[in-house]
């Protein structure tokens, strides 16, 4: 199985609910396709999630020296 990568996974929902919002669906495809984007709302999530913990900022100390340090958003998560 080839992996799924992150923007074609973003344009298959981005389709999906533009099919759900029209709603001329019928139940059973509208369910079908509601579940197929909640699979891909899970994917792109830990997708992202994997990035964020990846991306790191170089610091410069006051020594001059250069430091990894993890990036921060400056939001807080909700505990």
């Amino acid at each position: 199985m080839t992996e799924k990568k992150f923007e074609e996974a973003m344009e298959r929902l981005e389709n999906i609910v533009e099919s759900l919002e029209k709603g001329d669906l019928s139940l059973e495809e509208s369910l079908k396709f509601f579940e197929e984007g909640m699979k891909l709302v899970s994917f792109c999530s830990g997708k992202l999630e994997e990035a964020e913990q990846k991306v790191m900022m170089l610091i410069k100390d006051q020594s001059g020296k250069y430091s990894r340090q993890p990036f921060e958003t400056g939001e807080k998560e909700d505990d």
